[in-house]
């Protein structure tokens, strides 16, 4: 038990510590009436290669960091519950692949925002559970989906109208958490294998069994 709580915070440090920077970062904007947001991804521009890295600890409001923050702090928790060796080079490169898609294909404005990478993290889980077919992560994987499904309609930006969403780096993050889970599949727990006693049944002579 006490080696259960120990892996669990464990799990939970980086991810807190990302989450309260978010928090910070907002914070300081509204005690000093600030605004980060120009620190965002501009596609295209030189200025906005600064976003691919900076993005993710800018929101636009506390309604829009308060929305991406429980479900970030949950899935990076739980990659690094379960991936724990490859944890932070999958969360580091989902995190920067988001972002380099969206400053490359994105539309012309500034995207800010965690929910790129809430996506990517969603997608890896969900993904990473189907492809090794171990019991505890396809369970992750229905919770995924019972949790979070309804995120894919976020990649649809007809579903949006005249709302200011960022529908490419949600679409950005599915890209990234596809290719994150099928390129650390060898990593994490794995599908398991069952192996069968191969005894000769007590029950049974050999030549009885041999006529079943």
């Amino acid at each position: 038990m006490e080696a259960e709580k120990r892996k669990i915070l464990r799990s939970l440090t980086i991810p807190l510590i990302l989450l309260i920077v978010m928090w910070l970062v907002k914070l300081i904007e509204w005690q000093f009436h600030a605004a980060f947001y120009s620190y965002g991804i501009s596609p295209l521009t030189t200025r906005g290669l600064v976003g691919v890295f900076a993005a993710p600890f800018l929101h636009s409001d506390f309604s829009h960091l308060a929305s991406n923050s429980v479900p970030f702090l949950f899935l990076a928790a739980m990659l690094y519950y379960f991936y724990r060796e490859a944890a932070s080079t999958v969360l580091v490169l989902s995190w920067l692949f988001t972002g380099v898609l969206v400053w490359l294909m994105a539309r012309q404005s500034v995207h800010i925002g965690a929910s790129g990478v809430v996506y990517a993290l969603a997608t890896f889980h969900f993904v990473s559970g189907l492809i090794r077919r171990n019991p505890g992560l396809m369970a992750v994987s229905l919770l995924i989906t019972f949790l979070y499904g309804g995120m894919v309609w976020g990649i649809f930006p007809q579903f949006f109208p005249g709302q200011n969403i960022s529908w490419e780096s949600h679409l950005s993050g599915i890209v990234s958490g596809l290719i994150a889970a099928v390129w650390f599949r060898g990593e994490g727990p794995q599908r398991v294998e069952y192996q069968w006693d191969d005894e000769e049944d007590p029950f049974f002579g050999e030549e009885e069994k041999q006529g079943l």
